[in-house]
């Protein structure tokens, strides 16, 4: 008995130790799950994705590296967490956005704006649903859940837990995400921008050569037709470009601040 309550009292200490680890892991983990691709969907039932965050930090749990003492404080560490996972969230929703920004300018530039895919808090046109599901289902099958597991084990390193990131690193790596989200918006939307412009000035054309012609009625039937046979065609390579950007972030996620 002697030898007994020693080491039970060592084993309730090493059991408080490991329930707050986890506990800072998923609370990093969680909060970037709500906001990742294909896992944070609304699509997918809240038991699910508790199930995929606790997955997701017995994968990260033993590679978080040092955990700050809860002796000294407890608060903190937790809304750190907290913050720190949701950046890593945001920072890779910004790509679904990219495809919705890209589709927004295409649905705009062929008159399909007014297609929508369905009903939500964000209707979305009908091209922004198809973009956004296909890079979805093309980021799963090339391993999605290893380059996010791979994501929060890199975490530990750049933004160690229970410690404050700089301001100014953080600020200057969220606008360099947002300002590649947008570029890749406008890059993958530049066929249907060009092709638009193209479009406007050859039906300015016909409409002086024949005044009396309503350019307007037999065009925008035109432009609708040209404009799903375009992405018809444009689609593929579009998702490939994202694809390929996606997976560099992913292999340097943060290297806009350093």
């Amino acid at each position: 008995m002697t030898d007994l309550m020693p080491l039970l009292t060592q084993l309730s200490g090493l059991g408080a130790d490991m329930l707050w680890a986890a506990l800072l892991v998923f609370l990093r983990v969680g909060a970037a799950m709500a906001l990742l691709p294909a896992f944070g969907e609304q699509s997918v039932p809240q038991r699910l994705r508790l199930v995929l965050s606790l997955a997701f930090t017995a994968i990260v749990a033993p590679a978080a590296g040092p955990l700050p003492d809860p002796a000294a404080g407890v608060l903190l560490p937790l809304a750190i967490e907290v913050v720190v996972g949701l950046a890593l969230g945001i920072s890779v929703r910004l790509f679904v956005m990219a495809l919705q920004i890209a589709a927004a300018i295409a649905a705009q530039a062929t008159s399909l704006s007014q297609l929508f895919g369905g009903v939500g808090p964000e209707p979305q046109p009908a091209i922004a649903n198809l973009l956004v599901m296909a890079g979805l289902a093309l980021a799963v099958s090339s391993g999605l859940h290893v380059h996010v597991a791979q994501l929060l084990i890199l975490s530990y390193q750049m933004l160690p837990a229970g410690v404050v990131p700089g301001a100014s690193d953080m600020a200057q790596w969220g606008l360099g995400q947002i300002a590649r989200a947008f570029a890749l918006g406008l890059a993958l939307a530049a066929p249907f921008t060009i092709a638009s412009l193209l479009y406007n000035i050859a039906l300015g054309v016909i409409n002086r050569a024949l005044p009396a012609l309503m350019v307007s009625f037999v065009g925008a039937p035109a432009l609708a037709l040209g404009g799903i046979a375009l992405m018809a065609i444009v689609a593929p390579l579009l998702l490939v470009v994202w694809q390929q950007s996606f997976q560099s972030f992913l292999a340097q996620p943060f290297s806009g601040a350093e």
